[in-house]
């Protein structure tokens, strides 16, 4: 069995010196932090914002359409909407899973480096 060394306590912690903030945002580390945050979030929210928008247009102007009846007394629009919600919650459960995976250990190996001074 392996064992791993702890992380420092607070008080052997160091405090980065701007200098090492500046160095560490030039390096590829972190570039590729920032990338792999920005290839997930940026295509997602354009996609979200994407059709929020066609949700509000339809709204406004497809009424025929919008109030087709799906089942009884719901209706197109009331499914759509409700589709809204539904989408943000499993973005944010994409999103939470995704950053635990691939962003989470990146960052931390960076913070634990500039704390831990290794």
């Amino acid at each position: 069995m392996a064992t791993e060394t702890p992380p420092p306590s607070k008080a052997e912690r160091k405090l980065p010196s701007t200098e090492e903030f500046e160095q560490v945002q030039e390096s590829a580390e972190f570039a590729e932090l920032r990338r792999a945050h920005r290839s997930f979030a940026f295509p997602l929210t354009v996609a979200f914002i994407a059709w929020y928008l066609l949700y509000v247009l339809l709204c406004n102007y497809a009424d025929d359409f919008m109030d087709t009846k799906v089942v009884g007394n719901i209706n197109v629009a009331l499914v759509l909407g409700l589709g809204q919600f539904l989408t943000t919650f499993l973005i944010a459960w994409w999103y939470s899973r995704y950053s635990a995976a691939k962003l989470d250990p990146k960052g931390e190996a960076i913070k634990s480096r500039m704390e831990g001074g290794a």
